[in-house]
């Protein structure tokens, strides 16, 4: 399709870009029309290459060039995808342009996936448990990446992984990494969710700091043939009721009287410990 130039973001096309908000985005009530933003050509490009179905891009012009062989193989995948081009003028006045690299993509959000489906062939999984920081979620997508993380598994009231920010601090490795929700309870998703981790096979790891907890390098935790290692908000942490049901509690050993981490930087050090 040829590029589309234009000169206003009042072009109600750019709706997706310009005037929706993350809600609207998400549309719960009509989950087919559901879109998600991704920011940046890398980005972009591990959403396309993941599997997500593109819309429309939007950029300045200068960086038609730069993305030019990107956007021949999504043109070629999606013949009809507009390409919209504006002035940079224009595109400041989108909240966060400026950090976007240049390029926005609008992509349709995949339904999602059975439990069960995502973890059939896993050994090492990450559960999210109420994070309520989008930078946290972000980086930790990230860390299980590159730490070679099976899977993450996200409770009812952590944030989305594919709200903006996160999008762009996980540098698109939400993408990459299989992800679903787990448990249908706000307050309770454990109740649920961990009987079915177990069913599944795997040894649940709390990381949390209690009297009984054992390090993270304990050798029984570490010979486990699969682990679901569930993470807590920052401050608050697991709540009990998640912590008494799982088969470990689970400390990182600190130094110079140091309590614990920042979630994205345990989640990174446990990664590290417990992969294979």
């Amino acid at each position: 399709m040829p590029l589309i130039r234009i000169d206003s973001l009042e072009d109600s096309r750019l709706d997706a870009y310009a005037r929706l908000t993350e809600a609207q985005l998400r549309n719960k009530l009509e989950p087919e029309k559901a879109l998600f933003i991704a920011e940046s050509g890398k980005v972009i490009e591990r959403a396309f290459e993941g599997g997500m179905e593109p819309l429309s891009l939007l950029m300045e012009e200068k960086w038609l060039e730069s993305m030019a062989q990107l956007i021949a193989r999504m043109e070629a995948a999606h013949p009809e995808l507009p390409v919209f081009v504006a002035p940079h003028d224009e595109l400041e006045k989108l909240t966060g342009f400026e950090l976007t690299r240049g390029a926005l993509g609008a992509f349709r959000r995949p339904a999602l996936r059975d439990v069960r489906e995502v973890l059939a062939e896993a050994r090492l999984v990450a559960v999210l448990e109420d994070i309520t920081n989008h930078t946290n979620v972000g980086a930790i997508f990230r860390s299980a990446a590159a730490l070679g993380v099976d899977a993450v598994l996200v409770t009812p009231a952590c944030y989305d992984p594919l709200y903006r920010r996160a999008v762009r601090v996980s540098m698109g490795t939400v993408f990459q990494v299989p992800w679903t929700r787990i448990g249908t309870d706000v307050r309770d998703w454990a109740a649920e969710g961990i009987p079915l981790l177990k069913s599944m096979g795997f040894t649940t790891a709390a990381m949390a700091l209690s009297d009984d907890s054992v390090s993270l390098d304990d050798p029984a935790l570490n010979s486990a043939e699969k682990i679901a290692l569930v993470l807590g908000t920052e401050g608050d942490g697991l709540a009990p009721a998640t912590i008494a049901r799982c088969d470990y509690t689970v400390r990182i050993p600190m130094a110079h009287g140091v309590d614990s981490l920042n979630v994205a930087a345990a989640s990174a050090v446990a990664f590290w410990q417990l992969r294979r």
